[in-house]
């Protein structure tokens, strides 16, 4: 039997190759589970995807364990675009096929549709899986190697903005400490001006009072000071007045001593 693979082109920056296509003919547990599955891989066939996942689901309604169902549930629902919603139904298919090759597909398929949600780990391991069961697929060898790249392209990025996020906080911390500094400078400047403009103003109420007393000193020189023992106009007026009475009372007993002692001649009534 020729298996298919069944191509995906996407706008993506890689092409991942064959996303492998279910089987037409299955063997299926009952006879209407089996029409009910045909039914749904015809639509598939016509790229009817919404239909042909209806019928898929009919079939595991009667059957959810049942391997082939869900692997062909899984593509429809991969090529509506809705890859996390396959990871599902294609984990349920992997665990459950027992043939080996049925097993590399179910995870071939499983890591397309975890590299297209950009889990780039668990893609590595899916198509690990699927080599382990199928070792001479190179499709998914490709896969497996562009999953590789991918994430180690990841990592440099994480890698990247854990420096960049530290040199932004480092950068931030230097900002906040230089801000912190030019605060502090300002602080001690505007300190030192305040300590600069008190120093003045004590130096310059220092040469004020100096001025002043210099002021004063020169006012008290300016000013005719009293000459010791100098008496007041009035004072000498009084004195005067003083003297010339002292003086004529002097004069007075004087000219009374002289005339006691000037001898007059009286006359003898004799």
């Amino acid at each position: 039997m020729m298996k298919k693979f069944l191509y995906i082109f996407l706008l993506f920056p890689f092409v991942l190759l064959g996303q492998k296509k279910q089987e037409d003919k299955i063997v299926l547990p009952t006879v209407e589970e089996k029409k009910i599955l045909r039914e749904g891989n015809d639509l598939y066939n016509k790229q009817k995807f919404v239909d042909a996942e209806v019928q898929y689901k009919k079939t595991l309604e009667t059957n959810p364990t049942y391997a082939r169902a869900n692997y062909n549930l899984g593509n429809a629902i991969y090529e509506q675009n809705r890859f996390k919603e396959s990871i599902v139904n294609y984990e349920v298919a992997a665990k459950i096929f027992k043939e080996p090759l049925e097993k590399a597909e179910a995870f071939h398929n499983l890591g397309n549709a975890l590299m297209l949600e950009k889990k780039y780990p668990d893609a590595v391991k899916a198509y690990k899986n699927s080599l382990r069961n199928n070792p001479t697929d190179e499709e998914t060898r490709y896969n497996l190697a562009l999953a590789k790249k991918m994430l180690e392209q990841e990592q440099d990025q994480d890698d990247k903005k854990d420096k960049d996020k530290d040199k932004d906080n480092k950068d931030q911390k230097d900002k906040n400490d230089q801000n912190k500094d030019n605060k502090q400078d300002k602080n001690e400047k505007d300190k030192d001006k305040d300590q600069n403009q008190d120093q003045n103003k004590d130096e310059q109420d220092k040469k004020n009072d100096k001025d002043q007393g210099k002021n004063q000193d020169k006012e008290e020189k300016q000013k005719p000071k009293p000459k010791p023992n100098e008496l007041s106009k009035q004072q000498m007026e009084q004195l005067l007045e003083a003297m010339n009475n002292e003086e004529n009372k002097t004069q007075k007993k004087v000219n009374a001593k002289k005339a006691r002692g000037r001898k007059v001649k009286q006359e003898k009534d004799w």
